[in-house]
């Protein structure tokens, strides 16, 4: 059984006055019960303080020494009179960051019990958690009870507390309270005699103080209902979590649909009935039991995918997506489900991802969320309102997170401008903070920060931890030791196991009490999660068979240790605390307080929401105005379209199309609202997570700012459109087709939300609307009168509220309109004929009158009356409120933070055995919740020698080639002047040495190695770069690798083929194929991924996970033999501590076989800094203030540094910390010497100089390296590139099912529905209209497949854009033709689908061969067209969203003008005279239409004839003959004596009219190629524009550019 010691001490550093065991045991140990004597320990702190006024203190030391004030109330001017300070008997030296526990036989020797000393002020924890506490038991009445502290250390804190000394002291003001706590002095604590007060006046900090007491002081709880009802305290019981399916899966390909059957019918008849059972059951946590106490923190470990984040969801009762969970989970003695139920707002997960509206303020952010949780007035001070509450909050939250300065500026996000990294993560927490929740969890939240940044983050959460009394719980994947110092407690988890739960001052010592050694220097957290790694781990001698290796054999050791039994005794202890916690809160408890689940009323809550949404509109302006701008510049168009509309028989047919046009065109701006429904979604679930409001409210509240925007929408369009129209201008008429239009709107915005609330994603929304708006245009009425309707489609009408729309609108304007028939559809016409006995083609009209009743008009041709005005405006009304409720329900039924655990796709046949043998039986894979190693470092013997692999590394990379920059210069335009990023660097990277490119957040440390790398395409860059003394070859991109910060590869490839598509195009096309994909196998097996060599890359949770990823970016680039250099940008940012280590490791071997390397590194431990060779350190300002080697231990850059006037470095420091910290990086309040001046006036400086033009002259009389001689751009010729970027794209396309299928499905739904809805087209004249509108909707199928394709093609472009085009891989011809040609088959067969499915049943029948086979081509020319123009579109955007918005404004631009919105003999003659020429659908419609109406006899209906009376004594035929002949049409004698006219004969006379001609099909099909090829060019232009042809342009013109070219050239001809 393995034990814990009971207080393994750490050694003596150096600087120290007396050793402890750590912080946290100094905290137990003095601040124990109410009998300490809080002001004993403030005063004996601030005495301490002054008696050492020049003790340096280390930077993050003294910044938590500093923490936020609380507790006791003190007025702005009041001096403090505190009790004398006394001696101590134990308490320690908190060791530096990222410094360890060494052996526990190690023991540090006690110091004299009557020791007068106390801790420096760098100590960070013990001082200032003690302050922190003391502060905490003067104000709260109960401190003592659930106070943080260690609970495994000792029974009895008392016993060990030290006797108090009177010391004489003098008087302390508040003014000295704050010197000593305030966290803003460590900026400035580390330099003598710096002023140590905080950068704010006093009356503030008095400020401050007081409101701390009033938000978290005795008063609040004394008085607040909510404070004395709080849930505080965790327990969880035998928690285990299964989820369904296996962790792996196979990649699904186009061809999955159709073998899915054979595939089941086989399994069943080799495997029975196994294979057809319910996917398994995989355990992803395994019995876990602890407490999290109130103002404890504990801390997760575990590498990615062994179960951190199913842990946090779970304890904070996050439990949707799970199969089952089982086991107690309690919080304050209350169970899950009761929380759930009427407790929500106490229990808190935040995810690693800080969700926030980019467009709010950091105030109107924290704003919100204070007006949210307000609580009642019950619990708040007396004569405290909500609006004092909210601002006085706010100020705490503000200075206590150091963010007041970045109040009003916006939170921002990738596209819009605005706070730090740092900043909007300390912007999560206060919002956190102000939930005032009594169990928080933190998933992972350090990610991308750097190590001050995310020291700064958990320290601002052991602060609220402290005030609040609440359960915190974190998940770090890299700790340093001053992190991990923070935290009470720790799990360690691995496979879904606890390998270790308890004191955070014990695990390391359990560990090594099992067997395994901790390595010098190792933090505790590194040091634990080392444990879990074969590779890692490090084993005591004569322990190699007693130490457990698998997660079983650890959970089971840690059942039987010590400290299993701590928790258990802990646990117990707790549950009877809370027993009278429960009671408490059963006595104070009332109707206000029995729920916690929203603090606000649902009233509130969504006029809250309302607000915020306003404001986060308006916080966009850019956007918004630009939408405005665009509807009024659409709105001028289709005005002048539409322009000054006769009211005669000549304006019926526009007048309708102009009210057609502006209820479609307001409804498919609110597509848009589908985009946004799930951007915002992740925002809107954090927030119901949190409590703040219902989504219904939410839901609401975006339908109230609907109003006044959407009524600025439809006035602007309305207004434009309305007035140059020329429609009824009356008062009346005018506002009621307004009101019509602006319910309509409304309406249609609900709708799409409604359908954006109710799907998963995006892609299936996107199918649902791309079939719902054709439904929507189609059954308004307008191009299917509605007794012209199939009646299995007709009830579309009845639920269609754009249809409503239509009438009310048609009925408004036609009521009271005469139409005057005017030619030609005045019939008959002549010199003879005679108002009496003529009448009018339009339907309505009366014989013998050549006036139209425009009500009768619409009466007889739509079946509309005026009398349904308000009865439709009602069930349009009632069609919003409806779509509202759909929305309110929606958003309801979403849950935030689904569980289950990542998957790995593997390539079909390509998977390992043990998984594919896994996924044949349906049994789950022995790993939780991954499916393979997370490395494959499983694969080798945990034990071998690794000779192999040292072989293998040397033969995979060795150069002799040394690379030199000098005078390296970087200057960028900025605001109306100019900016240097880089100044005066100099340096070489020579084979064999791993350098280390270091410096503060902003120094220019990847500005600097894209510089090297010749990546930068914005600014000027001036500087010799030399290979081996020469100027650098063509081919030096190609020839360097350079591994991005960010893994961009192609989601769909697998490793291997990711691998031989860099070998396959960046190697010299002189190296065969089969030597090239051998050599990708030995990278495959040197970086251990073997067993996921057929997976595919995919993206984060489904696919490889972090660490992979990166192994897969270093072994593209090693890929490509670079036989110069290698770049890595931060290849261990967002690694796990044992993922960074397995990197830093293989650089090293790397480095040893001879490969040149040059790696920008956040602030690493000092275990990984320990295997760098040498060192370029750049400060802000991008200045060199160190450059060459480290030395053993670091040694000479430590010796330079302290030589130069830098403090001492402490033997157990961290040199990578200790370099940053003496020149002031980071520090805004820095007042030390300028450390670049110092290095450029240092021996060590021009000793670099020397080095590096020996090395020139050296190299440059060498033999000449092939590579440095090669000249060509790209390793191989065009034609292979792009044959195998083409190749890659077909793959991607054949591995993306999804896109394909719905591409397909579109094509099919839309021809079926568009068959069905003119099914069996007859021949009467409105049936040659349907015709007309049958083509129309097949021209409106391409905006919904546009924006399917877009993404694909900007998805090719930001590869090669990121990473591709930098490395020289291929031209950009090869990314636009891999990008176009895979589109087309698939393009071709969804055509034909869509052919077959529209033209045989709709306006097929009857028709020729030939004009079916001319439309079939015709239709396959139109795929072709909206590929290229989608993808034209696509190439100049910048981005998906931009794109999108694009593409209905070109369209509809398009498709205005093609004669079927208005007629060609209708169409202002501005635009007829060039815009319809240049309209591709001008020529696209007339091919179709005249396939599809040449030769049709035209047989009237009934009510199509226009009936009047031949003139006595003659006859219908006579009367007519001559205007027959003339205008085409034929009459017949009817009922009565009637002669009655039918306009058309045939087709080819309907067509006429609208300028069609059938003998043009051929002139057509060849202007429309030609207008499909100008579409490919224009995307092989903008392409070239887009990717860097804009600069070469821009260079051609630019004096300046040209000039610096010139000099350049000259200086490197020199230099050759």
């Amino acid at each position: 059984m393995a034990s814990i010691p009971s207080e393994p001490e750490r050694p003596q550093a150096q600087s120290a006055i007396w050793p402890s065991t750590s912080a946290n045991s100094f905290r137990q140990q003095y601040i124990a019960h109410d009998s300490i004597a809080d002001s004993d320990l403030l005063e004996a702190a601030y005495a301490h303080e002054q008696s050492h006024p020049d003790a340096p203190m280390r930077r993050n030391e003294f910044r938590a020494t500093s923490s936020h004030i609380q507790g006791t109330s003190y007025g702005s001017d009041e001096e403090i009179n505190l009790p004398p300070a006394s001696g101590s008997q134990t308490s320690s030296t908190q060791l530096p960051s990222d410094q360890g526990l060494p052996h526990p036989d190690t023991r540090a020797p006690q110091p004299d019990s009557s020791s007068d000393y106390l801790p420096t002020p760098g100590h960070q924890v013990t001082t200032r958690r003690s302050v922190e506490s003391a502060l905490e038991a003067e104000d709260d009445p109960g401190h003592g009870k659930y106070q943080p502290i260690k609970t495994a250390a000792t029974k009895d804190p008392t016993d060990h507390r030290p006797k108090l000394q009177s010391k004489a002291s003098g008087r302390m003001t508040e003014n000295d309270l704050f010197r000593v706590l305030s966290r803003r002095k460590t900026n400035t604590s580390d330099h003598p005699g710096s002023d140590m007060s905080p950068a704010v006046t006093q009356e503030e900090q008095a400020e401050i103080e007081r409101l701390m007491s009033r938000m978290f002081g005795k008063n609040r709880r004394a008085q607040s209902e909510e404070e004395k009802t709080r849930h505080v305290g965790l327990i969880f019981k035998n928690l285990t979590v299964t989820g369904l399916g296996l962790g792996a899966a196979l990649q699904p390909t186009l061809s999955d649909p159709f073998l899915a059957l054979p595939r089941l019918l086989s399994k069943l008849f080799t495997k029975g009935q196994s294979a057809s059972g319910k996917p398994p059951v995989r355990t992803i946590l395994n019995d876990f039991t602890g407490c999290v106490k109130p103002g404890e923190m504990l801390l997760v470990l575990g590498r990615p995918g062994s179960g951190c984040s199913t842990f946090l969801k779970v304890l904070s009762n996050q439990r949707f997506g799970y199969e089952s969970i089982k086991g107690d989970v309690t919080y304050g003695g209350t169970d899950a489900k009761e929380m759930a139920k009427n407790y929500r707002g106490e229990i808190v997960y935040n995810p690693e991802d800080d969700l926030h509206y980019a467009t709010l303020s950091v105030k109107k952010t924290l704003s919100f969320a204070l007006k949210t949780r307000t609580p009642g007035k019950a619990s708040r001070n007396e004569g405290e309102s909500r609006t004092d509450y909210v601002r006085e909050f706010l100020r705490v939250v503000s200075k206590l997170f150091w963010i007041e300065h970045t109040l009003g500026t916006k939170v921002g996000n990738e596209f819009v401008r605005g706070v730090s990294g740092g900043e909007k993560k300390r912007v999560s927490i206060a919002e956190a903070m102000i939930t005032r929740a009594s169990t928080q969890c933190w998933d992972n939240s350090t990610r991308g920060l750097d190590a001050s940044t995310a020291l700064e983050y958990v320290e601002s959460l052991r602060t609220l931890t402290n005030m609040t009394h609440i359960s915190t719980s974190v998940a770090l994947y890299q700790a340093g030791e001053s992190l991990y110092d923070l935290f009470d407690k720790v799990v360690l988890i691995d496979e879904g196991r606890c390998l270790y739960y308890g004191s955070t001052e014990t695990a390391a010592a359990y560990f090594e009490s099992l067997g395994f050694e901790r390595p010098a220097r190792w933090t505790t957290a590194d040091f634990l999660t080392s444990v879990t790694d074969p590779h890692e781990r490090k084993i005591k001698e004569g322990y190699e068979d007693l130490i457990p290796r698998s997660a079983e054999q650890f959970e089971r050791a840690y059942r039987k240790s010590d400290a299993f039994e701590a928790t258990q005794s802990d646990l117990r202890t707790f549950e009877q605390e809370l027993e009278a916690q429960r009671k408490e809160r059963l006595e104070n408890q009332s109707k206000a307080t029995k729920q916690k689940n929203y603090t606000l009323p649902f009233h509130k809550q969504v006029w809250e929401c309302t607000i915020r949404q306003f404001f986060i509109m308006f916080g966009d302006p850019l956007t918004l105005y630009g939408k405005w701008g665009g509807i009024l510049f659409q709105a001028l168009i289709v005005g002048s379209l539409f322009y000054n509309m006769p009211q005669t028989s000549a304006g019926v047919f526009p007048r309708g199309g102009v009210i057609f046009f502006l209820l479609l065109f307001n409804a498919l701006l609110a597509l848009a609202e589908l985009t946004d429904a799930f951007t915002s979604r992740p925002i809107m679930l954090k927030h119901k997570a949190f409590s703040f409001y219902r989504p219904s409210a939410y839901a609401i509240a975006q339908t109230v700012v609907d109003l006044p925007l959407v009524l600025v929408q439809v006035t602007l369009f309305d207004v434009v459109i309305y007035f140059m129209a020329g429609l009824a201008r009356t008062p009346s008429q005018f506002f009621i087709s307004l009101l019509i239009l602006f319910v309509q709107t409304l309406s249609m915005y609900s709708f799409f939300r409604a359908i954006g609330s109710l799907v998963g994603s995006l892609d299936i929304a996107t199918r649902i609307t791309g079939v719902a708006v054709q439904a929507l245009i189609v059954y308004t009425g307008y191009l299917i009168p509605p007794q012209k309707m199939h009646p299995w489609f007709k009830w579309l009408i009845w639920i269609n509220p754009v249809q409503y729309g239509f009438e009310a609108l048609m009925a408004n304007e036609f009521y009271n309109l005469n139409i005057e028939c005017v030619p030609p559809n005045l019939v008959p016409q002549g010199p003879t004929a005679s108002p009496q006995y003529q009448s009018c083609t339009l339907q309505g009209s009366t014989p013998g009158s050549t006036i139209v009743s425009g009500s009768e008009y619409i009466r007889v041709a739509f079946t509309y009356e005026r009398a349904h005005l308000w009865r439709n405006f009602g069930i349009i009304t009632a069609f919003w409120i409806f779509f509202v409720l759909l929305t309110m329900l929606g958003m309801e039924l979403q849950k935030p933070n689904a569980g289950g655990g990542a998957v790995t796709i593997f390539k079909r046949g390509q998977a390992p055995k043990s998984v594919e043998k896994a996924m044949d039986s349906g049994d789950a894979i022995k790993d939780e919740e991954k499916a393979i190693p997370t490395d494959g470092t499983q694969l080798s013997s945990e034990d071998s020698s690794g000779s192999d692999e040292d072989k293998m590394v040397k033969g995979v990379a060795s150069n002799e080639s040394i690379f030199t920059y000098q005078n390296v210069n970087y200057t960028i335009p900025y605001e109306k002047g100019e900016r240097q990023l880089l100044k005066d660097i100099q340096g070489y990277v020579r084979p064999g040495k791993l350098t280390a490119l270091m410096g503060a957040s902003g120094a220019g440390k990847s500005t600097l190695l894209n510089t090297l790398a010749q990546r930068i395409n914005f600014g000027v860059v001036t500087g010799d770069f030399l290979v081996d003394g020469r100027p650098l070859p063509k081919s030096f991109q190609r020839a360097t690798g350079f591994a991005e910060q960010m893994d961009v590869h192609e989601p769909t490839a697998t490793v291997r083929e990711a691998l031989r598509f860099s070998a396959r195009l960046r190697q010299p096309k002189e190296v065969t194929i089969e030597e090239k994909y051998d050599y990708c196998e030995r990278i495959i097996d040197l970086l251990e991924m073997r067993s996921i060599a057929g997976a595919t890359i995919g993206k984060i949770g489904e696919g490889l996970n972090q660490e992979q990823r990166k192994r897969v970016t270093i072994g593209v680039e090693l890929a490509s033999k670079p036989e110069l250099l290698l770049f890595l940008d931060e290849p261990t940012s967002g690694l796990d501590s044992g993922a960074a280590f397995n990197i830093v490791r293989f650089l090293r071997k790397l480095a040893d076989s001879g490969q040149a390397l040059l790696v920008t590194i956040h602030q690493p431990s000092s275990v990984l800094f320990e295997h760098f060779d040498e060192l370029l350190l750049l400060k802000s300002g991008g200045r060199i203030v160190y450059h060459g080697p480290l030395g053993k231990d670091s040694r000479q850059l430590i010796d330079y540094f302290e030589s130069n006037g830098a403090k001492k470095c402490e033997t157990s420091a961290n040199p990578a910390e200790y370099m940053l910290e003496a020149i002031g990086a980071g520090d805004p309040n820095y007042k030390g010497q300028d450390w670049g001046d110092v290095w450029a006036s240092s021996p060590e400086h021009q000793e670099r100089a020397r080095e590096i033009q020996e090395m020139i002259a050296d190299r440059r009389n060498a033999p000449r390296n092939s590579n440095t001689d090669d000249d060509r751009e790209f390793a191989m010729p065009l034609g292979t590139q792009v044959y195998a970027v083409v190749k890659r794209a077909f793959v991607s396309y054949w591995r993306t099912p999804n896109y394909m299928i719905g591409k397909f499905v579109l094509h099919i739904f839309t021809g079926l529905f568009n068959s069905f809805t003119f099914y069996h087209v007859g021949n009467t004249q409105i049936d040659m209209q349907s015709r007309l509108f049958s083509v129309f909707m097949t021209l409106t199928i391409s905006p919904p497949l546009i924006q399917q394709l877009q993404p694909k093609f900007l998805n090719f472009r930001n590869i090669y854009q990121s990473r591709e085009a930098n490395s020289k891989i291929y031209s950009w011809v090869a990314l636009v033709t891999g990008a176009i040609l895979p589109e087309l088959p698939y393009s071709i067969l969804a055509g034909t689908l869509y052919f077959i499915c529209w033209w045989f049943p709709a306006l097929g029948r009857g028709a020729s061969p030939f004009a079916s086979a001319y439309t079939w081509m015709l239709m396959m020319l139109f795929e072709f067209y909206y590929v290229g123009f989608g993808q034209a579109i696509a190439s100049f955007a910048p981005n998906e969203l931009l794109a999108s918005i694009l593409v209905p404004l070109f369209f509809l631009f398009v498709v205005s003008f093609c004669g079927v919105v208005v007629p060609y003999a209708a169409l202002p003659t501005f635009w007829r005279s060039w815009m319809y020429y240049l309209t591709p659908f001008t020529y696209l419609l007339e091919g179709f239409l005249g396939a599809a109406a040449h030769g049709r006899p035209v047989e009237c209906s009934d009510t199509e004839y226009a009936r009047f009376q031949p003139p006595p004594n003659e006859s219908c035929d006579s009367y007519t003959s001559q205007f027959v002949a003339q205008a085409g049409g034929y009459v017949r004698t009817g009922a009565e004596g009637f002669c009655e006219f039918c306009q058309y004969k045939n087709g080819d006379e309907f067509l006429r009219g609208f300028n069609i001609y059938y003998s043009h099909k051929w002139r057509d099909f060849g202007i429309f190629i030609g207008f499909c090829c100008f579409n490919f060019a224009f995307v092989f232009f903008a392409s070239w524009l887009f990717l860097g042809g804009t600069k070469r342009i821009k260079g051609l013109f630019h004096a300046k550019a040209r000039k610096q070219a010139k000099e350049l050239e000259k200086r490197q001809n020199e230099k050759a």
